[in-house]
C-alpha cells in the first residue's frame, strides 16, 4: 500500500513537471514571435554576414575542386548550416540566467512548484525552436535560392541529424548553463562568458569547419564537448561522418550532453548555497 502510494505520488509528479515545462516552452516559442521587426533585422544581418562567409568560402577553394575532404558545395551547405544555427544554438552567447541571479530575480524562480534546472531547459527548448523557424529557416531557403546545396542522404540521414541536432541543442544548453552559473560566484560572470563564447566558437567548428584545422588542433578538440555542439550535426548533414562514424558521433553527443546535465546539477547545488539575495 505504502509503495503503490509512493509510486502514485511519483508519477503525479513526473506528470505535473512535464506538463509545467510544455507550457514554458510554448510561450517561450511565442514569445520570438512577439517582436517581428527585431526578428526581420536579425534575419537581414545573418543573411548579410552568412553570404559574406560563402564568398570567403568560395575564394578560399578558388580552382581547387576539394579541401580537406570538403567540396565547395559542401562548404557552401556547411556554412548555411552555421548560419542557420547561430540563433537556434545562441552560438553568440546567452546570459539570461547570470542576469536572473545578478538582479536578484533568481529568488523568486526558486519559490515556484518546478525543477530549476528543468524549467530553464524548457524555456531555453522553445527559444531555440522559434529560432529555428524565424531566423534559420529561411537562411537555408535563402542559400539555396543562390547555390547548390548538399542535403543528407535518404530517410537515415535525415533521422540521424535531427537527433544529432536535438543533442546539440542538449550539450550546448548545459554547457552554457554551467558558464552562467559563475555568477553565483563572481560580480564578473559577464566576462567569464566572453571567454567561454570565444573558446564556443572556435571549438564547434562556427568560424570555419573542423577537419580545415591541423591535425594535433583535431585530436585536442576531439576530447572536449565543443564539436558536440555544432560540428556533429553539420557532418552528418553533409554525409562526412557516415555508417559507424554517424553513431559513434551521436553516441559522443549523448555522453558530453549526459555529463554536462549531470555537472549543471552538480554545479547549481554548489551555487545554491552560497546565493544571497538582498543581504539574506
Amino acid at each position: 500500500m505504502i509503495q503503490l502510494t509512493i509510486w502514485s505520488g511519483l508519477r503525479a509528479d513526473i506528470t505535473a513537471s512535464w506538463a509545467v515545462s510544455c507550457a514554458v516552452a510554448r510561450l517561450s516559442f511565442r514569445r520570438v514571435f512577439a517582436y517581428p521587426q527585431a526578428a526581420l533585422w536579425g534575419l537581414v544581418t545573418n543573411a548579410f554576414f552568412g553570404v559574406l562567409r560563402a564568398a570567403v568560402m568560395l575564394a578560399l577553394f578558388g580552382s581547387r575542386p576539394q579541401v580537406a575532404g570538403f567540396t565547395v558545395q559542401d562548404a557552401l551547405t556547411y556554412t548555411a548550416l552555421t548560419q542557420l544555427l547561430i540563433a537556434a544554438l545562441s552560438l553568440f552567447g546567452w546570459s539570461d540566467l547570470m542576469r536572473t541571479i545578478h538582479r536578484g530575480e533568481v529568488a523568486s524562480e526558486l519559490l515556484r512548484p518546478h525543477r530549476f534546472l528543468l524549467f530553464w531547459a524548457a524555456q531555453d527548448a522553445g527559444r531555440a525552436a522559434g529560432q529555428l523557424v524565424l531566423r534559420g529557416l529561411p537562411i537555408v531557403l535563402l542559400f539555396s535560392l543562390l547555390w547548390p546545396l548538399s542535403w543528407p542522404q535518404g530517410l537515415s540521414g535525415w533521422l540521424q541529424t535531427a537527433v544529432s541536432l536535438l543533442l546539440a541543442w542538449g550539450c550546448g544548453f548545459a554547457f552554457r548553463f554551467l558558464v552562467n552559473c559563475a555568477a553565483f560566484w563572481t560580480p564578473d560572470a559577464v566576462g567569464v562568458g566572453r571567454l567561454a563564447w570565444a573558446v564556443l566558437g572556435l571549438g564547434c567548428g562556427f568560424l570555419m569547419p573542423l577537419a580545415f584545422f591541423p591535425a594535433q588542433v583535431q585530436t585536442l578538440l576531439a576530447w572536449t564537448p565543443f564539436p558536440a555542439m555544432l560540428n556533429t550535426p553539420v557532418e552528418l548533414w553533409l554525409g562526412v561522418r557516415a555508417g559507424a562514424s554517424a553513431w559513434a558521433g551521436l553516441g559522443m553527443q549523448l555522453v558530453w550532453t549526459v555529463a554536462l546535465l549531470g555537472a549543471c546539477e552538480f554545479t547549481l547545488r554548489r551555487g545554491l548555497r552560497r546565493l544571497e539575495v538582498a543581504g539574506g
